[in-house]
């Protein structure tokens, strides 16, 4: 019999008393909050895309789109845990919003005036509202029972759907924008963006309180906000050991953390290039839009399902339904590229395949990371998983031009195989309030 890893989970803290009475209202501001401004952040993946090719006038450049906003949400992401860590989730989730507003706004401009560098800040900017939807998602579990966590950050996922879907077809209000002010649709659609995103930070600042991961930290005797800033640089340099000693030791961390990180590199790259991919067969615009809204929808839409099983069935059994998923999506990626009815069904099942694997790996990662790196720790991991997810859009675009659709979904298959080799060898068990051997 094999020996089973021990780890001690940090619910061995005591629930904050308060954590009941607030966890509701905290759902229901993430939850209105992330609806808002997820409309803004779903309109990169695709007029972003298309808007890059425009400006540059080189398609082969238009994955730099995704790779500029993906890699903002990375540069971004670990600030705002940092932030977050000293000044609570209200704070940096405002901050984040408020950042990605004024990145669409210089969109506004860069769409209207063909700005090449207005148009690469503004997306980097742009991409601070995709690490807070990330961050939200954590944000939904500071206060949330061990039972509950997996289900509490799917409603946070899913309840983005509506936003994440509306984003991409913001072409066609701003079509009506744009015979009324003269603005250029893109310029329309990133107006509407930076609109949605000032309001959802507004929303978030105003209505988050109690600030739950403060309330967390004062129940639990973590170092408050004058705690952390008398210890200076040097606690900074102790909360980066820490986490990076949690991932070393903590094999549960290390999976979550695979499992998120391989999820977004695939997701990211395969979605990035499928618009340019479908123009380059001759479907039209609005094909694109209909296309990523389904991917997202798919991305979003099971996440209530996918938390439900994760809380009942365990994580690791959560990412081999989400692993058999990604397969099926990029296999029709490389035996049927030339259809665009296929595609779009691999769209959709790709959107699935990464809502099971970064559903389950990110509630067990908030589930078995300590107290006091807590948002520091999402932050890094949220940036890793937009830092592969920006390389594997840079390198998807010059992969396409010079070779085909189909060598990109192999490629992608290929990726998984390190995350499905852990997954079968883990001995990890579904966490129900302790580690068992599988």
């Amino acid at each position: 019999m094999r020996d089973t890893e021990v780890i001690a989970p940090p619910e061995t803290t005591p629930r904050p008393p308060a954590a009941a009475t607030y966890q509701k209202r905290t759902l229901w501001v993430l939850v209105i909050m992330q609806v808002i401004g997820a409309i803004g952040v779903g309109v990169a993946p695709s007029i972003g895309v298309l808007l890059a090719g425009e400006v540059t006038n080189n398609e082969g450049l238009a994955g730099l789109a995704r790779t500029a906003s993906t890699l903002g949400a990375a540069v971004l992401g670990l600030p705002l845990g940092a932030l977050a860590a000293r000044h609570g989730r209200r704070v940096a989730l405002s901050t984040g919003w408020w950042a990605a507003a004024a990145g669409g706004a210089m969109l506004v401009a860069a769409a209207q005036w063909d700005l090449l560098v207005p148009l690469f800040v503004g997306l980097l900017l742009i991409g601070a509202g995709s690490a807070v939807a990330l961050q939200a998602r954590f944000a939904a579990t500071d206060l949330a029972g061990p039972e509950q966590k997996a289900r509490s950050l799917a409603l946070v996922v899913w309840v983005g759907t509506l936003g994440m879907v509306l984003g991409p077809n913001l072409g066609a209000p701003g079509e009506i924008i744009s015979a009324s002010t003269g603005l250029t649709v893109y310029a329309s659609a990133f107006a509407i963006a930076a609109v949605c995103m000032a309001i959802a930070g507004a929303v978030v600042f105003f209505l988050l309180r109690p600030d739950p991961l403060q309330l967390l930290q004062q129940e639990a005797g973590v170092a408050t906000q004058q705690d952390t800033a008398a210890a200076g640089s040097g606690g900074a340099r102790r909360k980066l050991a820490l986490m990076v000693g949690e991932i070393r030791e903590n094999r549960q961390a290390r999976f979550a953390v695979l499992a998120i990180l391989t999820a977004q590199a695939v997701m990211v790259a395969v979605m990035t290039m499928t618009p340019v991919h479908i123009v380059h067969q001759g479907d039209s615009v609005t094909v694109v839009g209909i296309t990523i809204s389904l991917h997202i929808a798919g991305m979003y839409a099971f996440a209530p399902v996918v938390g439900f099983v994760a809380d009942r069935y365990g994580h690791r059994v959560t990412i081999v339904a989400g692993l058999g998923i990604f397969l099926a999506s990029l296999v029709i990626g490389v035996v049927a590229p030339g259809s665009t009815g296929w595609l779009i069904v691999s769209l959709i099942l790709l959107g699935v395949g990464w809502s099971f694997v970064n559903v389950a790996g990110s509630a067990l990662f908030s589930l078995v990371v300590s107290e006091d790196t807590r948002a520091s720790s999402q932050g890094a991991v949220d940036a890793a998983a937009n830092l592969c997810g920006a390389a594997a859009a840079l390198a998807a675009g010059p992969l396409l031009v010079l070779t085909s659709f189909s060598l990109l979904s192999m490629l992608s298959i290929v990726v998984l195989v390190p995350l499905a080799v852990f997954t079968a060898s883990a001995r990890l068990g579904g966490w129900h309030g302790e580690v068992r051997d599988v």
